[in-house]
């Protein structure tokens, strides 16, 4: 689709991602070696956000992913959860958001409103702008964007 309509393609990445999430059930871990209060050794640690090694992580930092984009006026892919995409001015202008764990990749004819997404983005969540795409899930992207060819290897 970049390549077809000539689109812009921009990467962002999400800073401590699961680091943001709230936790639905109350998980304990044992102490840290090093970090055991004397007379406490039988005490257990009670998380208050979700860790990176935490199953229910992912879903967590996702459901409040979708909640956030979803109210801003994004619809999700039927085809598939983790690309979302909003309609501008009648139709002709679309915006879309890809999404893969704390990666996402954001394409639109107009720069200033992957710009405005990348602002709703960062006053949310820790973001960090890579800018244009050059690579992302090992796959190499080089784009010439004056004869409209996407290269990827």
């Amino acid at each position: 689709m970049v390549a077809l309509f000539y689109l812009e393609l921009e990467q962002l990445d999400v800073k401590i991602t699961f680091l943001h999430n709230e936790l639905e059930k109350r998980i304990y871990i044992p102490h840290l070696e090093g970090f055991i209060a004397q007379d406490k050794e039988d005490h257990a640690c009670l998380l208050k956000k979700s860790l990176y090694d935490l199953k229910q992580s992912l879903k967590q930092w996702y459901k409040r992913f979708d909640t956030f984009i979803l109210v801003h006026c994004y619809f999700r892919n039927d085809y598939d959860s983790c690309m979302y995409f909003r309609k501008l001015s009648c139709d002709i202008l679309i915006v879309y958001l890809l999404l893969y764990i704390y990666d996402m990749l954001i394409a639109s004819k107009n720069m200033s409103k992957i710009n405005s997404l990348n602002d709703q983005l960062s006053d949310e969540f820790e973001m960090k702008d890579l800018g244009a795409t050059k690579k992302i899930l090992g796959i190499e992207i080089h784009k010439n964007q004056n004869i409209g060819k996407l290269y990827l290897s």
